[in-house]
């Protein structure tokens, strides 16, 4: 059965990757494949969204799919979560012992309890459900480096996009300064966390005289399928990097209104008015075979678009 959630401590890094592993809207079709994102912060491993096929691709980009111990599903249109029971049972042929936790809308807990009884499926690792609400911005996950946030998106039925955010370093010891002290060593732990000490000699030590800042926490916001959605600006604003669906050029803005999708344009749009440093587009429907117009349409309004090609690595 489903169990409770939980939290796992992790070794500090500084990667933060995401993996195209699935493009396409709803029907695989000229090479690309329905949505799955891979995402390395540190040392833990994240699937956005699981379509099918999805662990094919993980093997083809080579990623450390066998790490993966959250998966994070925006919603319950099969492109974005029929690849996840055949993940889940191969994890347990491949005799998996690792928890692994999956976000998601809550009738999905139902579905893969179904599907594993009905197969007679006792898996080997356990396997904790989390519910997701698309009604506010909420914190669902957070380890020592990694906070993960939900939010409301505006789709046919309950969709949630999510923020992966790092959280503030510690700060860097500068050691020309430091020598410049008489510092105890057991005080450095306090300098990396900003807190100023007393120095062996009675003097006041500023952290921030011996110590050097960290870089500036990252964030990557994954916008799932939606219609134009100024609403999520707030939680998506000053990303690093935005994934925004564009389903459709904007000649089709009528159809997309109607299938509750967004067009190129308007994911530009977004990334404009969040002041995102980059944009990349994916879920593209199958009628566009070419998608530089895509992509040419975006970058009219938001110049650092890129397409969401399955097997690229964007680097924040």
């Amino acid at each position: 059965m489903l169990r409770a959630i939980a939290h796992f401590p992790i070794i500090p890094h500084l990667d933060f990757n995401v993996t195209i592993l699935g493009s396409n809207s709803a029907i695989s079709d000229h090479g690309r494949h329905p949505t799955a994102q891979f995402i390395q912060l540190h040392h833990s491993y994240f699937l956005i969204d699981c379509g099918e096929g999805t662990q094919q691709r993980m093997l083809q980009y080579k990623v450390k799919w066998f790490a993966v111990n959250h998966i994070f599903i925006s919603h319950l249109h099969g492109d974005h979560y029929f690849g996840l029971i055949g993940l889940l049972t191969t994890y347990n042929l491949l005799k998996r012992t690792q928890p692994l936790t999956i976000f998601g809308p809550p009738l999905l807990q139902q579905i893969i309890q179904l599907q594993l009884d009905a197969s007679g499926t006792k898996l080997n690792y356990e396997l904790t459900f989390a519910a997701t609400s698309d009604d506010d911005f909420r914190l669902i996950f957070e380890n020592e480096q990694t906070e993960v946030y939900s939010f409301p998106l505006k789709h046919k039925i309950p969709t949630t996009g999510f923020l992966v955010k790092e959280k503030p370093g510690e700060r860097k010891l500068n050691k020309s300064k430091l020598s410049q002290y008489d510092i105890e060593k057991e005080d450095y732990k306090l300098l990396k966390q900003g807190i100023d000490i007393t120095a062996k000699n009675g003097l006041s030590v500023k952290a921030a005289d011996v110590t050097d800042a960290p870089h500036a926490p990252r964030k990557y916001a994954f916008c799932s399928d939606t219609i134009y959605n100024e609403d999520m600006l707030p939680y998506i604003a000053d990303a690093d990097l935005i994934y925004h669906e564009a389903t459709y050029l904007h000649e089709s803005e009528e159809r997309a209104q109607e299938t509750r999708h967004s067009t190129a344009l308007q994911a530009a749009q977004i990334a404009q008015k969040a002041h995102a440093k980059r944009l990349i587009i994916g879920h593209f429907s199958s009628r566009y075979h070419q998608l530089s117009p895509l992509l040419e349409e975006a970058q009219l309004i938001f110049p650092n678009t890129e397409l969401a090609l399955e097997g690229t690595v964007f680097k924040l």
